[in-house]
């Protein structure tokens, strides 16, 4: 139904609706373009010191379309469109927020990705592995649209609660979970130091949904853990390649050497990835002298990653591999098999062969974007492939819930016995 006689009242009315419409749109007009200036700045700056190579042309005469005047005219249609009839509640900040998000999604890469200010704080401490938080390690179930708990942390706040691996976020402080992905789930739960949160908890072993608070706390993410095996066997267990990891790795392998290990087995089964760096200090504690990995960019530039050799690994090798094996994961896995240092058990790998780089803007903002591909030493391009392990075997998960069996970690054994001469 269409009002045609408006009464001075609502004229008045309808006349401050427009006017806090135009300063809304005014101030997403400036934040845009702001937005636009200070990546500019920001990849001429990474121009300048060499990382980053861009076409000056293509790339003021590309911003300038995207800041055009009929984009902006657009922008202020929807703008003055969404606050003059959308009904729920939102704020400027969800608004330009949201142009920062669409355009990292237009490029349709799930890798790049626009961050706030707190956004980019969480991530920080995520790849650290120190942070302020409850303590698990969480994973998006995609056919239900909710995160789980992969891992409870040691002596962490949510293993004081009581949460389990395998518990399902179904809200956080009265807030639905669903189609919340693991970065914001994860960001939702950190906080300051005492402060607490109340999670509603789904288990489905039990089929219960109750709520549990958690108190936050400091916590440092154990990504490497170990023990020895039967008959002087080493196992490490690399959860992910986070800045912790190399030391954590370090002090596990030295302990087991100490231990008179005869042979190694590395599980990255479930292993996301992280950091270049990370897993480069690892593989030069394993791999012989040559190249780890190499990368090249869109303009062919080409980056080489090596291993000095001094402490390549001098016993059996096996190296555990599933299809959540990804990134970082196949870099080490890629190039154990490329210098046969060691036998890839399990299945194929998730297949994740490009780089992302994280980008700094001049507001506290980020962005990371997928800048190259990523090859083993022997020049293999693994993205949307994956490694195959030199040994298949499916993971008998009926076993492992019924008694704790775990066949591919069998597996590793009985070959590594095999090369040690064991019966």
């Amino acid at each position: 139904m269409e009002d045609k006689d408006l009464s001075l009242e609502s004229r008045i009315k309808e006349n401050k609706r427009f006017y806090w419409s135009g300063i809304l749109t005014g101030v997403l007009f400036g934040l845009l373009i702001c937005a636009c200036l200070f990546l500019v700045i920001k990849i001429r700056e990474l121009r300048n010191a060499g990382e980053i190579q861009v076409d000056a042309t293509y790339e003021e005469a590309n911003v300038k379309e995207v800041a055009s005047d009929a984009v902006q005219e657009k922008i202020r249609v929807l703008a003055e469109t969404i606050n003059n009839y959308y009904m729920g509640d939102v704020t400027t900040e969800d608004l330009v927020n949201g142009l920062y998000y669409g355009m990292l999604d237009s490029l349709n890469d799930p890798y790049s990705q626009y961050y706030t200010v707190e956004e980019l704080e969480a991530l920080m401490q995520d790849t650290q592995g120190i942070y302020y938080g409850i303590g698990a390690v969480i994973t998006l179930d995609t056919e239900k649209e909710l995160c789980y708990i992969k891992q409870v942390i040691e002596d962490s706040p949510a293993e004081k609660a009581g949460l389990l691996e395998g518990d399902y976020f179904a809200g956080i402080n009265g807030t639905s979970c669903v189609g919340m992905d693991a970065t914001e789930v994860a960001t939702t739960l950190r906080g300051e130091k005492g402060t607490s949160a109340t999670i509603t908890i789904h288990r489905p072993s039990t089929n219960e949904t109750f709520d549990v608070s958690v108190t936050r706390d400091k916590v440092k993410q154990i990504t490497v853990t170990s023990q020895m095996l039967e008959d002087n066997i080493g196992y490490i267990q690399i959860t992910s390649f986070d800045d912790v990891t190399t030391d954590q790795f370090k002090e596990e392998y030295a302990a087991l050497t100490a231990e008179k290990m005869q042979a190694l087995i590395i599980d990255i089964r479930s292993n996301p990835g992280g950091n270049v760096t990370t897993v480069c200090d690892v593989s030069k504690m394993l791999l012989p002298k040559g190249l780890i990995f190499y990368t090249e960019e869109k303009d062919g530039t080409r980056t080489e990653y090596e291993c000095d050799g001094e402490n390549e690994i001098q016993i059996p090798l096996v190296v555990l591999v599933d299809g959540h094996s990804a990134s970082a994961s196949e870099i080490l896995a890629g190039a154990v098999k490329d210098y046969k240092k060691g036998t890839l058990v399990g299945t194929t790998t998730f297949g994740k062969g490009i780089v992302q780089r994280l980008l700094s803007i001049s507001d506290g903002t980020a962005i990371k974007l997928t800048i190259a591909k990523y090859f083993t030493p022997n020049g293999n391009y693994i993205h949307g492939t994956g490694i195959e392990p030199d040994v298949y075997i499916e993971f008998d998960s009926e076993a492992y819930t019924n008694d704790g069996y775990d066949n591919q970690l069998q597996k590793g054994i009985e070959i590594l016995k095999q090369e040690l001469g064991i019966e």
